[in-house]
């Protein structure tokens, strides 16, 4: 199959949209709780500056997954960190497409010049743990029953890259 990790587009917006609706309805990779409208997909699309970002995992035509870099918080000091996150279609999970999304995710924050990636996995999603530390993530901290979804408390493990400086 060719893949190809590319910028994502106002076209890739319905596929986008249906990976995370298929996420909030079915995981707790995201607090979301409730499906998103293709308008606010739009919205959310429209308003990514560099250095952040929105890809897309294209195979044969198709968005198999995603991944973005989004502001850490709003505040101006936090402008060097952004927050990654990647979803996948659910039948191309367990085949790499994370792996070359958040690649490309880290690179991208490298030329954008920032300084700390940091990853906000919910417990029991040891496939996202487990691909973070691949890519040096490590745990910096525990943010105690935070969120309430699918009737029970859930952590988030805060885990974060530190990236070169720029050249």
């Amino acid at each position: 199959m060719s893949e190809i990790v590319r910028s994502a587009t106002e076209a890739d917006m319905p596929a986008i949209l249906d990976i995370y609706n298929e996420a909030i309805l079915h995981s707790t990779a995201t607090f979301d709780i409730e499906p998103q409208t293709l308008d606010e997909r739009l919205q959310w699309f429209r308003e990514t500056r560099p250095p952040h970002c929105v890809i897309v995992a294209e195979e044969e035509g198709r968005v198999v997954g995603w991944g973005c870099l989004r502001g850490f918080r709003t505040k101006v000091a936090y402008r060097f960190t952004a927050e990654d996150s990647v979803y996948i279609h659910e039948e191309h999970r367990g085949r790499g497409v994370g792996t070359r999304l958040l690649a490309e995710l880290i690179e991208r924050a490298k030329k954008g010049g920032l300084h700390t990636l940091m990853a906000g996995v919910t417990e029991g999603n040891p496939a996202s743990e487990a691909l973070h530390k691949r890519f040096g993530f490590v745990e910096a901290g525990r943010d105690r029953e935070v969120g309430y979804k699918f009737e029970r408390w859930l952590d988030v493990v805060w885990m974060q890259l530190m990236l070169p400086p720029a050249e």
